[in-house]
């Protein structure tokens, strides 16, 4: 159940950063408010992950995922540009994950 919490806190997060976006600069009333719901959201779930995860791959894990996801939202909605730089960069992130990962099992 606590990887359903990390999930549900990923997309809540990658929901309210969008409304972020959307809202520009707090001057739209709904997304503004759908941030702030959606980011007390996620964390509320991510607290619930938290109860059985590690804090240090819990996080790491909300937060690569959301910035890939951000990534590809700002891509694909947005029109933001790609290049070889931001692609290395997220799969850098993704390998600093995977590390903490695996760094649990060696103690």
């Amino acid at each position: 159940m606590h990887w359903v919490f990390l999930s549900l806190a990923i997309g809540l997060e990658v929901a309210g950063t969008t409304c972020m976006k959307l809202s520009f600069g707090l001057t739209r009333v709904v997304p503004s408010v759908l941030l702030f719901l959606f980011y007390g959201l996620s964390f509320a779930c991510m607290s619930l992950a938290l109860k059985r995860l590690d804090v240090s791959y819990a996080y790491a894990v909300w937060s690569a995922a959301g910035t890939a996801l951000i990534a590809v939202i700002g891509v694909l909605w947005f029109n933001e540009n790609v290049n070889a730089v931001k692609v290395v960069s997220l799969a850098l992130i993704i390998v600093g994950v995977v590390g903490l990962h695996i760094s649990e099992g060696v103690r």
